[in-house]
């Protein structure tokens, strides 16, 4: 069974877990009550089912919030289990996980409408940011979360047409302003080598630094925030 095949299968599966009394489980306080087993399983399922959604054609191009709630619970369940991974209960990613694998399930079926809906390559390809890569702390290895959104670009290259890829580089606020500088670079060309090593051409890749100067989530100076480090590909 393909990757795809098997999340689809997933997400399938998934839809009949986050009935009423799912939805009560997503309550933060009981997550946060659970083992770490328990807990490192039960954010792993919305991961996965965030994940299953946000390659779901159905989902990518429907006329509802899901695909954005989707890649939410992605990205904030992926950070919750790094934590996990040294046993630590990041409360803050959990309720975000939480909530958005809660609102991904939640959107409403979209309605029926007489005109075709719009194909999927449109969607994909019209998307600000093709991918996100979330680093750990003062590190440049690529994390195995990688893999999804290069996947994604170097599959979606060729029929979306995209002339060039802008890779940028982030921090968050720990360290000084020349360190993450350098960092960031690091980090973004992390990336673009994978990419290249993927089949993307190397003229249609940039590399980019911002350092610590455009965070996702703003904070004082020195503060380690997960969010913030990362890096985006940026395709046109």
């Amino acid at each position: 069974m393909t990757n795809l095949k098997r999340l689809s299968v997933c997400a399938a599966a998934l839809t009949g877990l986050w009935s009423a009394g799912a939805m009560a489980q997503d309550d933060t306080q009981t997550l946060m009550g659970l083992g770490i087993s328990e807990l490192r399983q039960e954010i792993q399922t919305r991961y996965d089912a965030g994940l299953a959604a946000s390659i779901d054609p159905a989902i990518v191009s429907a006329n509802d919030n899901r695909f954005m709630w989707a890649n939410e619970a992605k990205a904030q369940c992926g950070i919750a289990l790094g934590f996990l991974k040294s046993s630590t209960r990041d409360e803050t990613s959990i309720a975000k996980c939480a909530m958005a694998a809660r609102m991904m399930n939640r959107m409403p079926a979209p309605p029926v409408v007489v005109a075709p809906p719009p194909p999927v390559q449109t969607a994909v390809c019209n998307r600000d940011v093709a991918g996100m890569i979330f680093f750990d702390f003062d590190s440049s290895d690529l994390p195995a979360s990688a893999s999804d959104s290069v996947a994604f670009v170097t599959e979606n290259a060729g029929r979306c047409q995209w002339s060039s890829i802008t890779v940028i580089g982030h921090t968050d606020r720990a360290g000084s302003d020349s360190y993450n500088e350098g960092l960031a670079l690091r980090r973004a060309n992390t990336v673009a080598e994978y990419l290249r090593n993927g089949g993307v051409a190397p003229s249609m890749l940039r590399v980019e630094a911002r350092g610590e100067k455009q965070p996702l989530e703003e904070t004082a100076d020195g503060v380690r925030n997960p969010q913030n480090r990362r890096v985006e590909i940026v395709a046109n």
